[in-house]
């Protein structure tokens, strides 16, 4: 567990050299439809009135969103160089950054409402960080995350081949979900109204001329038995 916490140490680093977000695919027309998406989906239904947690907030991208909904903002991470970045680059009343270990958090039991991130979860240790997640949030709270799906091709070949790891900027140790193994770990912590859907046709190098038909097609796919299984993401939801 050591050495996995110091590799994401090091990976924090690696991204603020190398331009985090064209790391993370966010950067080109189509990556930023598909972050759009993601905001969407994971910020629609928080309110002023929520406490919530932001595990893995990295370069504070995600959380730039985040403070719109005039929540109550923690943002965790465990890398220093990655926590200052966002420190400098999100600042609003309504934001805490910390940095902390996700498995073994400095909060008391049934904290937050809400629980989130975007492409977080398959940096960590599952069921360790699963546990912990349980643990701080409230009764009835829920969690929601994005993260990426084995089953997609691609995802398949970065996610377990190092050479494929390396070129595409991965960290050595992250990894992707099959969604049936995972929602078998959100119900042994003991997570209920589990929910997990495969979404994203939209590649992030989709040439421009292309986008608008992806778009227009890639709603309909994500609906067809089987074929949805090898969207590029997966959409993540459950209660305490």
């Amino acid at each position: 567990m050591k050495k996995r916490l110091e590799n994401e140490i090091e990976h924090g680093k690696f991204l603020l050299k190398n331009n985090a977000g064209e790391i993370w695919n966010w950067e080109s027309p189509a990556g930023k439809l598909r972050w759009k998406r993601r905001v969407k989906m994971l910020c629609d239904n928080l309110s002023k009135n929520l406490t919530v947690l932001e595990l893995g907030c990295g370069t504070g991208y995600f959380t730039k969103e985040l403070i719109k909904t005039n929540a109550k903002i923690i943002a965790l991470d465990i890398s220093p160089e990655l926590l200052e970045y966002a420190k400098s680059n999100v600042q609003s009343d309504n934001i805490e950054f910390m940095l902390e270990n996700a498995y073994l958090m400095p909060f008391k039991d049934s904290t937050f409402d809400v629980i989130l991130g975007s492409s977080v979860v398959h940096h960590l240790e599952i069921d360790l960080a699963i546990k912990e997640i349980f643990r701080v949030l409230k009764k009835n709270g829920r969690v929601q995350f994005t993260e990426p799906n084995m089953l997609n091709p691609q995802i398949a070949l970065q996610k377990n081949i190092p050479f494929f790891k390396k070129i595409m900027g991965d960290s050595p140790d992250e990894t992707a979900f099959f969604r049936w193994k995972l929602k078998r770990k959100f119900i042994e912590a003991g997570f209920s109204s589990i929910n997990i859907i495969p979404f994203d046709f939209l590649h992030p190098k989709t040439p421009k001329l292309f986008i608008k038909l992806i778009e227009k097609i890639g709603p309909g796919f994500e609906k067809v038995p089987l074929l949805k299984e090898f969207a590029g993401s997966l959409f993540i939801t459950a209660r305490k």
